[in-house]
């Protein structure tokens, strides 16, 4: 079945391991770059033309933008595991099934978490503690981003389903045209239009529809076998009991997850704007920074997805072990380069030269860079166990995530301040990181194909 229709795609079922993962990963960090240009664009060029007070508008936004839109991508990366699995298998009848079934689930999906978006936005930005002087900027922001959840979804799903059959190339070449288009477009809106931070919203949504509509016409000419007939549309229970299951425990992982961001936002927020937009700042450059070891991460979830399928358990074990020493060579060369550049990084993103904003913001980033390596495990390990059909397991780290989180907003922020925020992530990702750890060596699956020698 691989290599019908199919161009540009990786075999991770046969063949050297880590080159496979690499040549797999590339194309994912370059997806990873232009989908935080997206952001970081608007960030940079809010930080220049519209002040300190509307990039801190933004950075309120950006925990409740996870919570609503990740729980859907989140969804769209769960159905995207089963897509892969099949494909391992080699089943091309029981793919195109699920390929149908998820573009059902994805519609409902989508449609139910912008309704609860519309309805919801504003009371949490007040529950929140948005400062009053930019909680009306902040939520014209985030309700036009919310208002087009589907296409984001839309995206992310055609991205998920070519790279569950090997392809992570072409993702990255409509990503690379629409963030392009985003950025002339920011530059229109914003200080064109005059539309302030509601314009790089509205570039944001018109830049993702634009890849959708290269993903799905490349879908329609190059990889029919991602394209279901009407048969496959038929109801079946067991294959939607799997893709809810695999789909909702992502989204669900994904929303505690930023659940826990928007608390600890709570409590940033009752620090001042100018620490709203140090994070801010400091968040954007950790999302970069976070780049290789989260595209890493992500070319394993199909590493597994498709070796499970093929009931390779050894060459899973090998590969994770690659992975680990991976992530510690790449934290490495990012703690050095935060250690030397760190406050030229935080003025270059926010453009501002507010001293309690740089040096709080250079202080983020430095502490956070050795830590890498642990959230590189951390991510690799929770991806590998969902590429192994595990459901629940997975989402202790993402509880054990949200209540770290409330116990340093209610404890620690109050009394040590911003210094506790610094601390919070890197303290709770090392308990989750040993936790996932001992899971997936504990899984039955993975502990039936021991090593030799």
């Amino acid at each position: 079945m691989r290599g019908v229709g199919i161009t540009k795609n990786i075999d991770m079922i046969q063949g050297p391991i880590f080159r496979s993962l690499v040549l797999f990963a590339l194309p994912l960090l370059g997806s990873n770059i232009f989908q935080q240009l997206y952001n970081t664009v608007d960030t940079m060029i809010v930080g220049k033309y519209l002040g300190d007070t509307s990039l801190a508008a933004i950075g309120v936004c950006a925990p409740i933008y996870e919570l609503l839109v990740g729980f859907a991508l989140g969804i769209g990366n769960g159905l995207a595991i089963v897509t892969a699995r099949s494909f391992g298998s080699g089943n091309q009848e029981q793919l195109k099934k699920s390929v149908a079934s998820s573009m059902v689930i994805g519609v409902v999906s989508s449609l139910a978490i912008t309704l609860i978006a519309q309805v919801s936005l504003y009371p949490l930005l007040r529950v929140l503690n948005t400062p009053p002087e930019i909680i009306d900027e902040a939520y014209g922001y985030i309700s036009t981003v919310t208002l087009f959840v589907a296409v984001m979804f839309a995206y992310n799903l055609c991205a998920g389903l070519l790279r569950a059959i090997g392809n992570s190339f072409m993702p990255l070449v409509f990503l690379v045209i629409s963030s392009c288009f985003n950025i002339a477009l920011d530059i229109v809106f914003i200080t064109g239009l005059g539309m302030g931070i509601k314009g790089a919203a509205v570039a944001t949504v018109i830049s993702q529809g634009i890849s959708v509509v290269f993903c799905l016409l490349y879908i329609f000419k190059k990889t029919r076998i991602l394209v279901p007939e009407r048969r496959h549309f038929a109801v079946e229970k067991e294959l939607y009991k799997e893709l809810l299951g695999q789909g909702f425990s992502m989204g669900f992982m994904s929303s505690i997850v930023s659940a826990g961001s928007v608390i600890l936002q709570y409590g940033i927020n009752g620090l001042g704007y100018l620490i709203i937009a140090a994070h801010t700042s400091a968040r954007k450059i950790y999302g970069f920074s976070l780049m290789p070891v989260a595209a890493m991460a992500m070319a394993f979830s199909t590493f597994v997805s498709q070796n499970k399928g093929a009931n390779q358990g050894l060459r899973i074990r090998k590969a994770i072990k690659m992975v680990y020493l991976y992530d510690v060579a790449v934290t490495v060369v990012l703690t050095l380069v935060m250690w030397l550049w760190a406050p030229a990084l935080i003025k270059w993103i926010s453009s501002s030269s507010e001293p309690v904003l740089l040096d709080n913001g250079a202080n983020y980033l430095r502490f956070v860079g050795p830590f890498y390596a642990v959230l590189g495990v951390l991510l690799a390990t929770r991806f590998a166990l969902q590429g192994l059909g595990q459901k629940l397991l997975p989402l202790i780290s993402s509880i054990i995530e949200f209540f770290g989180k409330i116990i340093f907003v209610v404890i620690l922020i109050p009394r040590f301040a911003y210094t506790a925020v610094i601390f919070c992530e890197p303290v709770i990702w090392c308990i989750m990181a040993a936790q996932l750890v001992y899971t997936f060596y504990s899984d039955a699956y993975i502990k039936s194909f021991k090593e030799k020698g």
